[in-house]
């Protein structure tokens, strides 16, 4: 099997490169990130500059780009005879749950691949601040296991799949779970400063303040201590018999 694999937090992140390691075990995996921190950067793409890349390793690029630009130079360069059998996005530092797929470039990088018609995987790590701790392999060995036992197949074309883990000891995850989309909740603010020549300038930031209890959400999930993974569709095509093959291939796991 050919993976690809991408991510928003940039090429030297440890959650990528883990996830690289794990999967280069049995798989032919080719890294494409980006060569600096993209976090929050959405669905964005290059268009009125060239992208660069630069080889770090027999297998590693950096990209100048977006991670959407990523999997766009990975399918249409290093890619261009035959494609991967998977694109998996990750492992994201922090959460991509609830309205985060809408800022995230972690899952940009795997929607993108499933416009191009390649099965994908995101997946994160649940770290938040003040975290002294990341259990970055524990998440790598589930999406090798998953990869493994054939998750691919349960992949409808223009789906993607989303995976959010806690960051917590594999021992002490409760297990996994088959979710839909919940909505967290941020304070937002934005802070004015100047510089030394007297211009006006702003930071925009926020502060989680918890999620709405939506029954079987990827939110609510998550805070019980398990894995969320759920399928998401970038079209209207009803989902409903590929949601419960892929809640029965979570069972056999």
């Amino acid at each position: 099997m050919k993976i690809l694999v991408s991510n928003d937090d940039g090429f030297h992140a440890l959650g990528i490169n883990t996830l690289f390691d794990t999967l280069e075990q049995t798989y032919s995996v080719t890294m494409v990130a980006p060569n600096q921190e993209r976090s929050s950067c959405g669905h964005g793409i290059t268009l009125g500059e060239p992208i660069r890349i630069i080889q770090h390793h027999e297998k590693v690029f950096a990209c100048s780009g977006y991670p959407a630009d990523c999997v766009l130079i990975g399918l249409g360069h290093l890619f261009s005879d035959q494609k991967p059998d998977v694109i998996v996005s990750g492992i994201n530092h922090g959460a991509n749950l609830g309205q985060d797929r809408f800022y995230s470039g972690t899952m940009a990088a795997a929607r993108e691949a499933a416009f191009r018609g390649i099965p994908s995987i995101a997946v994160s790590l649940v770290t938040k601040s003040g975290d002294n701790d990341e259990h970055f392999e524990p998440v790598a060995n589930f999406v090798k296991k998953c990869l493994d036992a054939g998750i691919v197949e349960y992949i409808p074309a223009m789906c993607m799949i989303n995976i959010n883990a806690p960051n917590i000891p594999e021992e002490n995850i409760s297990g996994i779970k088959l979710t839909k989309v919940g909505f967290q909740r941020y304070s937002e603010k934005v802070v004015e400063r100047v510089d030394t020549r007297g211009r006006n300038y702003y930071w925009v930031g926020g502060t989680y303040e918890g999620h709405e209890n939506i029954p079987g959400s990827d939110c609510n999930a998550v805070s019980d201590g398990f894995i969320s993974v759920n399928l998401q569709s970038l079209t209207d095509v009803d989902q409903t018999e590929a949601q419960i093959n892929l809640e029965n291939f979570l069972r056999s796991l």
